[in-house]
């Protein structure tokens, strides 16, 4: 038998090496020729690994989360013949697909955890699992874990209960042999060393040991180095959106086969807006070279969340869009989002982001900037309150804006007077639409 390795080939400029996110093959697997064998992930996309040759799968280069340098070794498979295998001159390497991402999650080993310890009878206070002599209705066999326990005394109301709350009452303490509501209520108040399971509940599930790779990984070490290397501060103001709301209905009710119009495509017409006058804002920061770069278009991120984790696909040139223009991209940027097929430059270049956990969002954020920018922004939700106008009191709806800055070019003067210049085309919506 021959031996074929399956070196990684190069998968893109700049690329150095790439992460195993995860393996369609094991060892002994019979491959054939174009089979899948791995997902590798770069800082670009993630990439299948297609088998060059057909053969028995001897040796993998290691296990998911693993980083391989371009060149080395991926798989080792068995051939037909004998000695080293040269790759075919006739097959390519791998087709490069840059444009789709693709990230998984593995699976998880299962960490058991070790049956807890029974209390010591204490002294002085018997069980109540105490066999008592004598006859009649008050001896009782139930347990949780359908195991006969020893007779213990007590009512036929309390063995219900008991039962009802999936208490053993072999476990629970008694003064006299004889098990009272009171001697159940004190187990329930103050518990005993294993506690007690609800009717129809299952025991406490296993711990989980989750290595942390592929876009799980990637957002941890963005999150890491951003609050590492940038001083972050939060500014959040209170903005009355009464009218706007009331616009955004209006305009819903005459969208004819446009999208549904939510409050996201109206407030990035308003940062747009809003920039022009506050070019800080919408800036990328090279701490390495000691240079800020302002930027005139409006490349805006919108934080997204997937089944793999926080993705930020990006809106080209959102300040030449109109709300319904807007309303569309965003709907098709988080789909391609969830479903892996975001390309490359979709998910890169952002300016400025948004990040909304829309119903989700809470009374206020402090949003983690998305380095090398500096500033994010998040809406929170709207609630109608009671508010005092013209001296009345009246329904208002109200929401927070939260603004995260970098405070290394960002003063919070700055970043104040641009939440306002928002506020105030917010609360007055005709001027998002003038000239």
């Amino acid at each position: 038998m021959a031996r074929f390795t399956f070196r990684l080939p190069d998968i893109g400029e700049g690329i150095s090496e790439a992460e195993i996110v995860g393996w369609h093959v094991k060892l002994g697997d019979t491959v054939e020729e174009d089979q899948p064998l791995a997902d590798m992930m770069t800082d670009k996309a993630t990439v299948e690994m297609e088998s060059p040759v057909a053969g028995t799968v001897v040796e993998l280069a290691g296990e998911p989360g693993d980083q391989i340098a371009i060149g080395g070794m991926l798989v080792v498979i068995e051939t037909e013949g004998e000695g080293e295998v040269a790759p075919p001159a006739a097959v390519e390497s791998p087709a490069v697909e840059e444009d789709v991402l693709e990230a998984e999650n593995p699976g998880v080993e299962q960490i058991a955890v070790p049956p807890p310890v029974r209390p010591e009878p204490v002294e002085g206070l018997p069980l109540a699992s105490t066999v008592v002599e004598g006859k009649g209705q008050g001896f009782d066999k139930f347990s949780p874990n359908g195991e006969e326990s020893a007779k213990v005394l007590a009512s036929p109301a309390v063995r219900a209960r008991a039962k009802a709350l999936g208490v053993d009452l072999a476990q629970v303490r008694t003064a006299d042999g004889r098990i009272r509501h009171a001697d159940l209520d004190a187990y329930l108040l103050y518990g005993a060393g294993e506690g007690y399971r609800p009717a129809g509940r299952s025991a406490t599930r296993p711990d989980e040991a989750i290595k942390v790779i592929g876009m799980r990984r990637r957002i941890a070490e963005n999150m890491a180095a951003s609050k590492r290397n940038i001083p972050h501060f939060t500014y959040v103001e209170e903005i009355d959106v009464t009218d706007l709301e009331a616009m955004r209905a209006d305009l819903n009710a005459n969208r004819g086969d446009r999208p549904k119009l939510t409050m996201l495509p109206l407030l990035i017409v308003a940062i747009c807006k809003a920039l022009p006058g506050f070019p800080m804002i919408n800036a990328r920061y090279d701490d390495e070279a000691g240079v800020v770069t302002r930027h005139g278009a409006v490349h805006l991120g919108m934080a997204t969340q997937t089944d793999a984790g926080l993705m930020v696909p990006v809106i080209r040139d959102a300040q030449n869009r109109n709300v319904w223009q807007l309303a569309s991209e965003i709907v098709r940027l988080a789909e391609a989002a969830r479903s892996g097929k975001a390309k490359s430059e979709e998910l890169s270049g952002s300016t400025l982001t948004l990040t909304s956990l829309g119903p989700l969002g809470g009374v206020a954020t402090t949003p983690v900037i998305n380095r090398p920018e500096v500033a994010i922004i998040g809406p929170n939700r709207v609630i109608e309150r009671p508010v005092i106008k013209d001296g009345e009191i009246v329904a208002a709806k109200l929401m927070n804006l939260s603004i995260s800055c970098d405070h290394r070019v960002v003063d919070g003067w700055d970043a104040a007077s641009f939440v306002q210049a928002i506020r105030k085309l917010l609360e007055t919506p005709v001027l998002l639409f003038a000239d």
